[in-house]
């Protein structure tokens, strides 16, 4: 069974935004929403061993996520390669998905009363592409894949990362995606 998720290497993600863009433009996000967007994170240390990075943020594709146990209209599904979607013929737009999420990967459509989220641009996957946020990241910092094919690109890159392999905090949902984030020389 595939498992699908983002991997990001926080190390080549220069904050430029093209992830944000693209994601709007190829999933047509409605204006002043974001399905991906990036923290700062920092500084922190001190001058002159200080750091700051970014960190991009979308769904997580969670194992178990709450947002699909607490949609009272099954709007909310997992596919059988792990992507979590949202059906908005089904949705009702009472947004319990959007303040269960724990990573706030979850927005209303104001326009159509729906719910939406980061789907990994699962229209390009299955046609073997990688989600538009992906193709379109300058700093190559994102790839998406499965999981559980150890030849994938995200399986290798999780692989070669070691102990600098990080997740979101789960508090019992289990997310699926995941961060690179190396240590500086001088931090060893």
């Amino acid at each position: 069974m595939p498992k699908k998720a983002m991997v990001v290497d926080l190390n080549r993600c220069v904050n430029c935004y093209a992830c944000m863009t693209a994601c709007k433009f190829e999933n047509n996000v409605e204006i002043g929403k974001y399905w991906t967007w990036i923290d700062r994170i920092g500084p922190t240390g001190k001058f002159p061993n200080n750091e700051m990075y970014y960190r991009p943020m979308m769904c997580q594709q969670c194992e178990t996520p709450e947002c699909i146990t607490i949609c009272p209209a099954a709007a909310t599904y997992k596919r059988p390669d792990g992507i979590v979607v949202v059906d908005k013929d089904k949705c009702i737009g009472c947004a319990q998905c959007v303040d269960a999420c724990p990573y706030k990967a979850r927005i209303m459509n104001t326009e159509h009363n729906v719910a939406e989220k980061c789907t990994l641009c699962f229209q390009l996957l299955d046609k073997g592409e990688q989600p538009n946020c992906v193709q379109n990241c300058p700093g190559k910092a994102r790839k998406a894949g499965d999981l559980d094919d150890p030849n994938s690109e995200v399986s290798k890159m999780l692989k070669s990362a070691g102990k600098d392999v990080y997740k979101l905090k789960d508090v019992g949902n289990k997310p699926v995606g995941a961060y690179i984030l190396r240590k500086m020389k001088w931090q060893e």
